[in-house]
Formats: C-alpha cells, structure tokens, sequence
C-alpha cells in the first residue's frame, strides 16, 4: 500500500499540482505562532519543550487518525495517506521556480531570470550572470528535491500511516522558523539539533541515489573531499553528489547586492567537478533527481514484492 500510495500522489500531482499552499499553512502556522508567543523567551529548555509538544500533538492525531480510519476500512486509511502524503511531498512545490528560470535562460533573458530567481530564493540577484543564475537554481532543486521529496519518501515508509511524513516536514519547518533571523539562538537550537538528527539518514540516501543514476565515481569524489566545506556540511552532501553526478561546478562567491561598504560578496565554496553550469546543465538536473525517484520507488517495489512473497 505504501508504493501504491506513493505513485497515486506523483499521478496526481501531475494532473492537478498545489502549487498554492498558504492557506492549507494559515491554521498550523496560527497554532505555532501561539506556541511561541507562550513558550519563546529564548530559552533553550522551552524550546525543547515547544518542539515536544508540536511534533507529539501532530504525531498523536495523524497516527491517531490513521488507526482510526484502518478500522473502518484499509482504502480509507489508504486515501488517508494519499492524502497526507500530497500535501507534505511534491515536486510542484519546487519545480515551477526551476521551469521557469530554465526557459527564460534558455531563451537568453537574463533580467527574467535573475528576477525569478530571485522571487525562488528571496535573495538579490540582480548582479549575477547566466552562469551564476544556472548555478544557484541548480542548487536550489537539489536542496528542495531532497527536503521536499525524499526526505519525505524516506519517513513515510519508515513510519506507519503518515506519521512519518509529517513529522519530517514538521521538523523542518520548526527548524528553519524558530531558527530564522531576529530569532532568539537559544529557542530554536533544539529544533535545529533535531533537525540534523532526523534529517542524517535520508541526506545520505539522497545523495547514494544521485551516485547511483549519474556519474558514480565523480559524485562519491565530490561527497568525500567537498561536502564538509559546505557551509551546511548536511546539505553539503546532496549538492556535492548532486553536482559530480552531472559533471558540474557548483558554489563559488556570488554577489548578493550591495552594502554601504560595498558589494555583498555571498564567499562559498567551490564543489563540484567538470564544466560551468548552463541552461544544458538544468535539464540534467531534472533527469538526475527524477532517475533517482525512479530507482527509489523500483527498490520499493521489490522490497514489497519480497515481504508478499515471505
């Protein structure tokens, strides 16, 4: 039923795409922000405390739900998680961005691109050149393939029900809200430390994926000598496997605008290997990551067909 559950969201994804999800989010981001107001003074305990208690009550009533509903019928606990699954995991949720940025590079309009870059990354991008522009778009859907899909993918067939996809997503989420700037550090360092830990695993397996359908020798290169440099050595990972399984060079300082003491020079590191990202390089992108679904979902289906067999 997982498998079965996983390729009805992807079918119907394709046909009818949430691409707007704010006002699906309206109601749990009231319910944190009522959290915070009660819970934030900055300390590191409360946060642990605030984290405890959004992710148990979420995990509570999805795997509450999902029991209930087994008892009425399996199908219905199936739609359940077709459902669930459909809200939290998706390729629409990232893809429209990279489409977009890849025509108009395709196309040789580079003010277009620069601002829909930088409507996807919320950064300035005014300065950057096609070469930069296809670099970080780049990165930016490998990043969100890997949050958005298998990450995702991972916890849903770990865990029973749903209850494994809402509580990566939710993770994330409280990781990067209580973490974001004019944020008190000490809130939000539980749910940053428990986003690592939740999160160790499926970068991993992301990044074998990637090795596995793109260049295998290049992208374990880039994983062992490059991905510890990256600012986030996690996500550093997946970029790096990502960028040698295409043969491509990823990071380098960007400028990101300009500061009263002059441009804002964003200093990453270099990773990667093989040529200067183009318009080229973003269709290998897609091919990559949605090879590397493919071969997760044949896995599946073995492991499945195996344990019907057993």
């Amino acid at each position: 039923m997982t498998v079965l559950a996983l390729i009805a969201v992807l079918l119907i994804e394709q046909v009818r795409p949430l691409d707007d999800r704010s006002r699906l989010a309206a109601v749990p981001d009231t319910l944190l922000g009522a959290l915070e107001r009660l819970l934030d003074t900055g300390e590191r305990a409360h946060g642990k405390a605030a984290w405890l208690i959004a992710v148990g009550a979420a995990g509570a009533l999805t795997l509450g739900m999902y029991y209930v509903l087994r008892e009425l019928h399996v199908l219905v606990a199936w739609a359940f998680n077709v459902a669930v699954l459909y809200l939290t995991l998706g390729f629409r949720q990232f893809s429209h961005h990279f489409t977009d940025v890849h025509r108009a590079l395709i196309d040789g309009d580079l003010p277009r691109a620069r601002r829909l870059l930088r409507a996807w990354r919320g950064r300035p991008a005014d300065d950057l050149n096609s070469v930069e522009v296809a670099r970080l778009a780049i990165e930016e859907a490998f990043a969100a393939s890997h949050r958005h899909v298998f990450g995702v993918l991972f916890w849903f067939v770990v865990l029973p029900g749903p209850l494994g996809a809402v509580l990566y997503r939710l993770s994330m989420t409280l990781a990067a809200r209580w973490n974001a700037p004019g944020k008190a550090e000490g809130f939000g360092e539980f749910a940053r430390s428990a986003a690592r830990v939740v999160d160790w695993v499926p970068l991993r397996l992301t990044a074998i994926g990637f090795a596995v359908v793109g260049n295998f020798e290049d992208a374990v290169y880039c994983w062992r000598h490059q991905a510890a440099r990256w600012r986030d050595p996690g996500m550093g990972i997946v970029l790096a496997a990502g960028a040698g399984a295409i043969g491509v060079k990823l990071g380098k300082p960007v400028r990101e605008g300009v500061t009263p003491l002059g441009p804002a020079i964003d200093e990453r590191t270099e990773i990667g290997t093989g040529e200067e990202a183009d318009a080229g390089f973003l269709s290998s992108t897609v091919g990559l990551v949605w090879r590397a679904l493919v071969l997760w979902l044949m896995l599946l289906v073995m492991l499945a067909i195996a344990q019907w067999v057993s």
